[in-house]
């Protein structure tokens, strides 16, 4: 389902221009950027289509309930989501997604539990409409940026401490135990079996650990799900004091915290080969195992299984080539 794909699907809210089309009826108000066009209509069929048609009298409607003015919409794929202003002139985000998916109740869920900590506070919900209003973070630069200048070391230390953050919220019996997201691997097999893209043994060896890992779990915490360098954002906005980093997007689940460090490994950009980015793999791990807290072997199994569960949920639709959370698996396989 969109929104349960760690780092590949979903990105953060600091995308720059909207290369997409507007209404075919000329609306000047309401931009579909292509590519959520074409994911709505292939996930959702004739409901995304009803939903895409009723787009713009659902943004008046929900404009109109939280007194706001909206802006053009960010490049993303199953979310309409844009920048707002409030009655107040305090900078908003305005996020719309089908109501048929479902996948925003536990972003909202998840939100709810965080309160801030950690993550952009919830501001209103109508689940009706699936539609939340969050938070804007400013300036919303994203964390993959201080990768790219070379800062790895301290864009991983980023990552741990809004991690620790997130995970200080108490569990929600509402959120969905992570242990759901398995089903992918035997479905994976029943779809290909040994005829698929990628290795059936280490399928099979990261489906059984995945079980294993979720039933041995410590301890439980909330989730984000997807937290990675394209979902944690540089801000300094009026409802923080200071500066710091949120995270965005949500996926909520509720599990071992463990997993939470899998998508950290494959990201940024994980279509794209990048061997230096490979070799700081085992860093990380280290890194990341010191501070969440979390056994190093341990910490290298979940590495391999949420790899191996981005590289599988690859395999879905119309896949391209296996990307680089193939290769972490490999590395990280013992």
């Amino acid at each position: 389902m969109a929104g349960d794909r760690p780092g590949r699907w979903v990105r953060g809210l600091a995308c720059g221009g909207v290369p997409g089309r507007r209404r075919r009826d000329g609306d000047p108000r309401v931009i579909l950027p292509a590519d959520l066009v074409r994911n709505v209509e292939g996930t959702w069929g004739e409901d995304g289509r009803r939903w895409l048609a009723e787009l713009p009298s659902l943004v008046d409607a929900v404009a109109a309930q939280w007194e706001l003015t909206v802006g053009e919409p960010f490049a993303l794929s199953f979310n309409w989501v844009a920048r707002a202003v409030d009655a107040s002139g305090t900078p908003v985000v305005l996020k719309l997604g089908p109501v048929s998916g479902a996948h925003l109740g536990p972003e909202a869920a998840a939100l709810r539990a965080f309160d801030g900590r950690g993550a952009v506070r919830l501001l209103a919900a109508d689940a009706a409409r699936g539609a939340l209003l969050l938070e804007r973070a400013t300036p919303g630069t994203r964390l993959r940026e201080m990768v790219t200048a070379g800062r790895d070391t301290e864009a991983t230390e980023i990552l741990v401490l809004v991690a620790n953050s997130l995970h200080d919220a108490a569990p929600d019996p509402a959120l969905p135990d992570v242990s759901t997201l398995g089903v992918a691997f035997s479905q994976y097999e029943r779809a290909f079996g040994d005829a698929g893209p990628l290795p059936l043994a280490l399928v099979r060896r990261a489906g059984a650990l995945f079980a294993e890992l979720c039933g041995s779990a410590p301890r439980r915490v909330v989730l984000h799900g997807d937290l990675h360098h394209d979902n944690v954002l540089r801000s300094d906005s009026v409802l923080r004091s200071g500066d710091g980093w949120l995270a965005i997007d949500p996926h909520g689940y509720v599990g071992d915290p463990g997993f939470e460090a899998g998508a950290m490994l494959y990201n940024p950009d994980p279509d794209r080969a990048d061997d230096a980015l490979l070799a700081a793999v085992p860093r990380r791990i280290e890194q990341l195992a010191d501070g969440l807290g979390v056994p190093l072997d341990r910490l290298t199994d979940w590495g391999f299984a949420v790899a191996m569960l981005s590289a599988v949920w690859d395999t879905e639709g119309d896949p391209g080539p296996p990307g680089r959370a193939l290769d972490v698996a490999r590395l990280l396989l013992r």
